[in-house]
């Protein structure tokens, strides 16, 4: 995983609207333009913000500082400090066992989701409060939202079932004097996504989601070995964490898998045509997108897109549906223009 060689300071109040095209994400593994972490991590920085990551610097087999990516405290701390250099969040923890998940690729997402918006807005990122974005299981770790306010002061809703993780990511936003921009909001009903979520009234610019992928726990651990495998990390004399990166069971798997929860989110979106201008969810497997072509389809989808991302060797990407036509996106717009 790399970055930039001097962490960027957090920004400071951004312009209204910035010119953006559309981008396409080149095929030599490459991070989005506009993320903070391009080219390698300057260590000694990232220490100089948080010490404590001193103690969990390696060198890997390349001759380069490195963190081992199989303690599941040394990727903790090692977020932590990503996004204190890179976003100004001055607190920031999860519980133990908790998804702790890659800061770069989860920016590129929101950034994808900006030149989306772009799109329909005549290049032009709109920026600020304007713009209220629902991130759909946003776990104990809080990185949309966080990633979202401090690159775009975009406001976030952040959805979760799972009370503990709600409590984490309270626990976050309050720490950081960001109880304004970010709001949290625990799905009461575990068979329901989106369905008794939202409140009268409510519109959401923009949604997206990082669904569970796996279809039984024991499918998510067969799946981290294949990771360790891949990562050279399969030593049989040394103990390594049952799951990468962390998670629980509710971010990790659900009956049916990553397929299922994307088609019923699907669904569900289409009780909320006129109040989301854009739906959006991460897709793991690329073999699942016959199925939610399928479901998009079956729901009245107008318009959708498949964004392919990549992150070093990590292929990746999301989807994205609006049931707005062209007209009703351009009017959808003029909140942007009338608030900003």
């Amino acid at each position: 995983m790399t970055a930039p060689s001097t962490p960027k300071p957090a920004r400071k109040k951004p312009k209204t609207a910035t010119p953006a095209k559309p981008v396409v994400p080149r095929k030599e593994a490459s991070l989005h333009p506009r993320n903070r972490h391009q080219g390698r991590y300057d260590f000694p920085a990232l220490i100089k913000t948080t010490p404590e990551l001193a103690q969990f610097v390696i060198i890997n087999p390349y001759g380069k500082e490195s963190i081992d990516f199989a303690s599941p405290d040394a990727v903790r701390v090692f977020n932590r400090a990503l996004l204190k250099a890179f976003y100004g969040i001055q607190h920031w923890d999860i519980p133990a066992d908790y998804l702790c998940p890659p800061v770069p690729g989860r920016a590129d997402y929101v950034h994808f989701l900006a030149d989306l918006l772009a799109s329909v807005n005549e290049g032009k990122i709109p920026r600020g409060s304007v713009v209220k974005v629902l991130d759909i299981g946003m776990g104990a770790n809080c990185v949309y939202p966080l990633i979202g306010y401090m690159d775009y002061r975009w406001n976030f809703l952040g959805s979760e079932v799972d009370p503990t993780a709600v409590a984490a990511a309270k626990a976050i936003v309050q720490s950081n004097g960001l109880n304004k921009v970010i709001q949290l909001r625990q799905q009461n009903n575990p068979k329901h996504i989106l369905l008794g979520l939202l409140e009268p009234g409510e519109r959401f610019d923009l949604t997206m989601c990082n669904p569970p992928f796996h279809t039984s726990m024991d499918e998510a651990t067969k799946g981290s070995e294949r990771k360790w495998r891949a990562l050279g990390k399969a030593d049989p004399k040394r103990k390594l964490p049952v799951l990468n990166f962390g998670g629980q069971s509710a971010e990790l798997w659900c009956e049916g898998g990553e397929a299922r929860f994307v088609t019923q989110l699907i669904a569900e979106s289409a009780h909320f045509q006129h109040k989301v201008l854009w739906f959006s969810t991460l897709v793991s497997k690329a073999s699942n997108l016959p199925a939610i072509q399928t479901a998009l389809k079956k729901a009245g989808v107008l318009e959708s897109q498949v964004v392919e991302m990549s992150q070093g060797q990590k292929q990746s990407r999301f989807v994205a549906w609006t049931f707005q036509t062209k007209n009703e996106q351009q009017m959808w717009r003029q909140r942007w223009v009338h608030k900003a």
